[in-house]
């Protein structure tokens, strides 16, 4: 019932006086009846929101986008991150598998593409909403391949970057990749060649881009979004300049009729949206160099909104905004001569 908040209708339940009490006798009869009444109302607010829960959980299905020849993308409502998936005779390799809650949609969805096995998966990078499904995954068979630094993340406790920092149960050993690589890993299946490969530290230091090159599709993980700011994870060896330097990479294998799928966005996007979101980052930088040199402080930067041109676009989403970001673009440049930057 919109407007009645549940706990404090148990708290009035729970303080209610003993009705058995001579003080109550006289006064017993609509006591009774009042709580009747709250017991009935609150249990009419249990069960609707109940049944909303479940109606949201039913409504919130994975979308399927075909991206090109071989390659689809399945989205979640909300631009969460961003599954690949490769198809053909040889079986399914995917890229990123979303939180482990989406993992019935996900087969789902899956299956309404073709009825052939998951062979691999590819995790991007190690947070939890890239690798959440490796365990049920790896349960049907499928093989996880990642970089070593995911794996080597993956064996403590996850932290990411948002409000603050929030950490995340150490993934369980199903979960983690039973296959890493050092710089590159290619697989030669359903007629195409498909490169995995490490970029510079950008969004964490373990990142990795997957090209499809039959399909001419590039998935970039979360180096690149189209919905908000980039998120740097300082807490997993992520880096402003470095992902500047992997959108560069990308940038140069991106042909004219390449499409790329970001780590979270609706939709895919192609050269140009790199390219946009490379200037954008290359301005910010351009721009927080230049208030440094005047001897600003980073209290002062904040102040003088160096992102103002690009916030209405960017900066939308409450969990990470131009406030997250400019302090490490600040701490970056000011590092020492010598000091990762």
């Amino acid at each position: 019932m919109p407007g009645l908040n549940p706990d404090i209708v148990a708290m009035i339940l729970l303080q209610w006086p003993d009705l058995h009490s001579p003080k109550c006798d006289r006064r017993r009869e609509w006591r009774l009846a009042l709580r009747a009444l709250l017991l009935f109302l609150l249990s009419l607010m249990f069960s609707g929101a109940t049944a909303a829960r479940g109606q949201s959980e039913r409504e919130a299905q994975l979308q399927t986008i075909h991206v090109a020849g071989r390659v689809h993308m399945l989205q979640t409502p909300t631009a969460g991150g961003n599954v690949g998936v490769f198809t053909g005779t040889d079986g399914v390799l995917l890229v990123d598998d979303q939180f482990d809650r989406w993992t019935p949609s996900l087969l789902e969805a899956i299956a309404g593409i073709t009825d052939a096995q998951i062979r691999f998966v590819i995790n991007t990078h190690v947070h939890p909403d890239h690798i959440g499904g490796n365990e049920k995954l790896a349960d049907l068979g499928a093989i996880i391949v990642a970089h070593e630094n995911v794996r080597r993340r993956m064996l403590e406790e996850l932290r990411i970057p948002l409000r603050g920092g929030i950490s995340f149960p150490q993934p369980p050993e199903r979960a983690r990749p039973v296959i890493t690589f050092t710089e590159s890993v290619d697989f030669h299946m359903n007629g195409e060649d498909v490169r995995v490969f490490l970029v510079p530290p950008a969004h964490t230091d373990g990142d990795s881009f997957v090209y499809f090159s039959g399909s001419d599709v590039l998935h970039t993980g979360d180096v690149f979004r189209t919905n908000m700011y980039p998120i740097i994870d300082v807490y997993n060896g992520g880096s402003f300049g470095g992902m500047i330097e992997a959108l560069e990479i990308a940038i140069a294998l991106a042909g004219s009729e390449t499409r790329v799928i970001p780590g979270h966005g609706f939709g895919f996007t192609d050269r140009d949206g790199l390219i946009e979101v490379r200037d954008m980052m290359l301005d910010i930088r351009d721009r927080v160099t230049t208030l440094i040199e005047e001897g600003r402080s980073l209290e002062e930067i904040m102040a003088a909104t160096p992102t103002a041109a690009y916030d209405e676009k960017w900066g939308q989403v409450e969990s990470w905004t131009a406030r997250d970001l400019l302090p490490i673009v600040y701490d970056e440049l000011q590092a020492p001569e010598g000091e990762p930057r």
